[in-house]
């Protein structure tokens, strides 16, 4: 599988997963000049910008490692370009949420951490 269709099916797989937590899907792919955000969502009244980290080798480190601070501030710019995008939605809490989606274990393990940084530190 390619890397890019590993990303999709790691998205699909994601999503199918946050709406069994209770997440509500806004938006998926959503892309701008800058970059694209993975899933959008609603969880109760906050808004969860998620991004999917999916892996078939820990060559490159675990996906957790793998939002590293310059990935966390594209992920604030996009953010801050969806919210302008879609002004009904600025008023809700929001956050930024992390789904690892690890095909190095079978079945595939999957990790949600949720308020998983800020852009405080």
């Amino acid at each position: 599988m390619s890397r890019t269709g590993l990303g999709r099916a790691g998205e699909a797989h994601a999503a199918r997963f946050l709406e069994a937590q209770g997440y509500v899907l806004l938006a998926r792919n959503w892309r701008v000049r800058e970059g694209e955000l993975d899933i959008v969502a609603r969880e109760g009244d906050t808004l969860a910008f998620v991004e999917v980290k999916s892996l078939r080798t820990r060559n490159y480190g675990t996906g957790e490692e793998r939002v590293d601070a310059r990935k966390r501030q594209r992920l604030a710019l996009l953010a801050e370009r969806f919210l302008a995008a879609h002004p009904d939605l600025a008023y809700r809490q929001c956050r930024f949420d992390v789904v690892v989606i690890d095909y190095t274990h079978r079945p595939a393990q999957i990790r949600l951490y949720r308020n998983a940084f800020d852009l405080n530190g």
